[in-house]
């Protein structure tokens, strides 16, 4: 029996190095490191003096070929998340892909039809977010029905603020056709996914995007989206990189309460003590003057709030160790990689709706977003 899983980090970059050093560390319990990869040859030099031990590959299939490695995890640019997840269970190694699952629905969903067709190799997704305490809690208000039915979401998620020396580093990032978009497939598809996991997918979405609005890049600095849930419930996400300050704040509006989440730390759940339809229909006036004259809150609705304590690092390690126990022990997974398309069609759908200028329902037109995407890719290239 494996006691620990080898995983083969393709890509020694800034992500693919905290990882390897997090196994190091002896932080993942389950799992060391098997080998490395990388095409850059000074990356090379890196790893030979911080991991002498580990084998080095610059080609990802001969490092899965060699007999080193149990799985992998792609710290590579976003379009090959798709093909380097296919190729690894292909050859029955484990997959772990980092976020986004890839840059269009088209090629994420290629990547499932083919991952279900091996249901014995582990196949999972970084959303590190979703191993956070505070939002499993959200979750499982939502799920258990304590605040009603979702009425209204708001996120404001501003604090990705990235100066401009950041985008000037490497000539592949914040442009379409290396990275395939800007902040919300760089930055918000932890948010985009903790979105739709607490709150489920919108039928339908409007946006107002501006594609280097604050900084000289191809790509969105700034969105505004707006989500028709198909029931009447109705949504705001915001985000932007150009907020110094910025601000992280996300609330859940149900028939019988409402929850606020403050900087990914602070939970506050109120939860009415009759149903606000039915505070409607039976109040009198003067119930009403009293509640607009500054009556208790106390006896509208109860108020609990909830401290979490954030570790760097921490959320990184639980996907990797309850992936491993995955692969040892059938562990079920906390972030399936099949999860990674809804916040991949969220993205394209806020996309595509700005390009176009109009409602776009979801699911959305593969092959359209395909083209428009292909658009901007011919666009860049000729300026």
């Amino acid at each position: 029996m494996m006691k620990k899983v080898r995983l083969g980090i393709v890509g020694l970059g800034a992500q693919g190095g905290a990882y390897a050093e997090f196994i190091k560390e002896g932080r993942v319990n389950n799992m060391e490191v098997g080998a490395i990869c990388d095409v850059d040859p000074e990356k090379k030099a890196v790893a030979e003096e911080k991991y002498p031990d580990v084998p080095f590959y610059d080609n990802y299939i001969e490092m899965m070929e060699s007999g080193n490695v149990d799985a992998i995890v792609t710290c590579v640019p976003h379009y090959l998340h798709p093909e380097m997840g296919i190729e690894a269970l292909k050859r029955d190694i484990h997959a772990l892909v980092e976020k986004p699952a890839g840059v269009y629905t088209k090629q994420v969903k290629e990547l499932n039809k083919f991952a279900a067709t091996k249901p014995e190799v582990t196949f999972g997704i970084m959303f590190n977010q979703r191993t956070n305490e505070l939002y499993q809690k959200v979750k499982e208000i939502i799920d258990n029905g304590e605040i009603g039915e979702i009425r209204r979401t708001n996120w404001i998620i501003t604090t990705w603020w990235r100066p401009q020396g950041y985008y000037d580093q490497s000539a592949w990032r914040a442009t379409w056709e290396g990275e395939g978009g800007g902040v919300l497939v760089n930055q918000a598809p932890h948010q985009l996914d903790l979105l739709q996991w607490i709150a489920g997918m919108p039928k339908k979405v409007y946006s107002n995007v501006k594609y280097g609005y604050q900084r000289d890049i191809a790509v969105e600095d700034e969105v505004t989206a707006m989500f028709d849930y198909g029931n009447g419930a109705t949504g705001v996400f915001i985000t932007a990189t150009h907020d110094v300050m910025g601000t992280d704040r996300f609330e859940i509006l149900g028939d019988n309460g409402k929850i606020v989440v403050d900087d990914s730390k602070t939970v506050t759940i109120k939860r009415l003590k009759k149903p606000e339809s039915e505070m409607s229909a039976t109040m009198s006036m003067q119930d009403v003057m009293e509640i607009f004259m500054g009556k208790g809150p106390g006896e509208m609705y109860d108020e609990e709030v909830i401290e979490f304590e954030s570790v760097w690092g921490a959320q990184h390690t639980a996907v990797m160790e309850n992936f491993a126990a995955n692969v040892l022990d059938g562990t079920p997974l906390l972030a399936p990689g099949s999860d990674g398309i809804n916040g991949v069609a969220l993205a394209n759908a806020i996309h595509l709706s700005s390009w176009l200028g109009k409602e776009v329902e979801l699911p959305l037109d593969e092959d359209l977003y395909l083209a428009e995407l292909n658009k901007k890719i011919k666009e860049e290239k000729s300026e």
